[in-house]
Formats: structure tokens, sequence, C-alpha cells
């Protein structure tokens, strides 16, 4: 699985569009390589010349598997945002640089979900759940980026996309 994981974070870098899809694709591999405790875990001190063995090793430990986290991190980005997030010296820093740029709701993504929900037809030939399921994902994008649809609302958006031949008194009974 690992070796899968690290072909998906390879071919499907970040580019800021993706931003979701990558971050539970590299959540999943810094899971699996145990890794993923330096961003939600403070560096521990520095150990002093006369700290015990397990201070060092702990402070070693959690120094590389940052280290590690950082490459993993960059080697799953496009130039640009390499460029962007080299200097940082932490793969906590990375992510909250990445989360403020990418992560917060895109009010473009909203408009652009609703409007093409409002503005879907559906088209012939396209199965009924086919239609749905692609309707459903725009109600998803909108929701996801602030734009939280009702359900009533959903189940009238969709049967005003459906042809005139659909009964739709059948579905209102």
């Amino acid at each position: 699985m690992s070796t899968a994981l690290l072909q998906i974070i390879a071919n499907e870098k970040l580019t800021g569009d993706n931003y979701t899809k990558w971050k539970h694709n590299i959540n999943a591999m810094l899971v699996t390589k145990d890794l993923k405790f330096v961003l939600t875990e403070e560096c521990p001190p520095a150990p002093t010349a006369h700290a015990a063995q397990r201070v060092r090793e702990a402070y070693e430990k959690w120094v590389s598997s940052d280290e590690k986290a950082r490459t993993y991190l960059l080697a799953s980005m496009t130039d640009v945002l390499v460029t962007k997030h080299k200097a940082m010296t932490s793969a906590f820093e990375i992510m909250e640089s990445l989360q403020a740029m990418f992560g917060q709701p895109s009010k473009q993504k909203r408009h652009k979900a609703v409007h093409s929900a409002m503005l879907a037809c559906m088209k012939k030939g396209t199965s009924v759940r086919a239609h749905v399921l692609n309707m459903m994902s725009y109600f998803n994008t909108a929701e996801i980026n602030g734009g939280a649809i009702d359900e009533p609302s959903q189940v009238s958006i969709i049967l005003t996309t459906l042809p005139k031949s659909f009964d739709q008194k059948a579905t209102m009974g």
C-alpha cells in the first residue's frame, strides 16, 4: 500500500484545485509512514549536553520524522508551490500555509457549483441515477465551500432538471 500511495502522491501533485484530495492522500502517506505526529505534536526541546538518552532520542526522532514529512510534502507539490514552501522549517508550517492558501471555502467554487446545479438538464440517454449523482456532486461542492442547500430545495432543483417526459407527479405523491 505504501508504494501505491507514493505513486499517487508522485502522479497527483498539489496544484491548488485538488487540495482536498491531495490532503487526504498526503495524510494517508504520513500515517502509513508513522510521520503524522509531527503535524500534531510540538517538537521536544533541544536536549542539553547532559540530557538523558531517552530525551535525546525523542528529540532526534521528531526532527528526523519532520524532515521526512517535509520531503514528502515538497515532493508532492508543483514547482511553484515548492519554491514558496521549501524555506519553511517544519512540515506543520508547510501544512498551515497550504491550509491558508487552499483550505478555505471558495466563493468562486460555491457560485460555480450552485450555478451548474441550477442550469443542469438531464441529458438524453443518461440514467436518472447518474444525473442525480451528478447533481449531488454540485450540492456537495457548494456545501464544502459554505453554500449548503437544504434537502427539500435539492429535491426541487433536481426535479426541475429532469426532462418534461419524466412523470414528476409520481414522485411528489
